[in-house]
């Protein structure tokens, strides 16, 4: 994937960035500079990157979205991780990353609800 093809939209006040399917190490680092020049341009409240695209996970590809959720935070936003793939989800457990803060939701319409509203939280007793 050329790095031409990379495309980060704002939507209700969040970026939307949505990662390829099977990227190579320059695409990666290239979205990842991208996403924090997004961040700094838009004043965006934060992130939401879905990666329901990726059928499989390198150490270099999940080092760099733990990399950039950590660097959104430092920017003043959030991170919602949305898309997740049973097989991807492994990989980062096998692979001992973390996601620090990093929320996760099932879908893209629960990731901007998250970020928009804050998370739900479950009815005191």
């Amino acid at each position: 994937m050329t790095e031409e093809g990379l495309s980060i939209i704002k939507v209700r006040g969040v970026l939307m960035v949505t990662m390829p399917a099977d990227p190579d190490d320059a695409t990666v680092s290239a979205l990842q500079e991208r996403v924090l020049l997004a961040m700094e341009q838009s004043s965006g409240r934060g992130v939401v990157l879905d990666v329901s695209a990726v059928e499989s996970l390198d150490s270099f590809l999940g080092r760099m979205i733990a990399e950039t959720t950590q660097m959104v935070g430092l920017m003043g936003g959030r991170t919602v991780l949305t898309g997740l793939r049973p097989s991807v989800a492994i990989t980062i457990t096998q692979l001992g990353l973390t996601l620090g803060k990093t929320r996760t939701a099932l879908s893209v319409d629960r990731a901007l609800d998250i970020l928009q509203n804050g998370p739900k939280q479950a009815p005191k007793p």
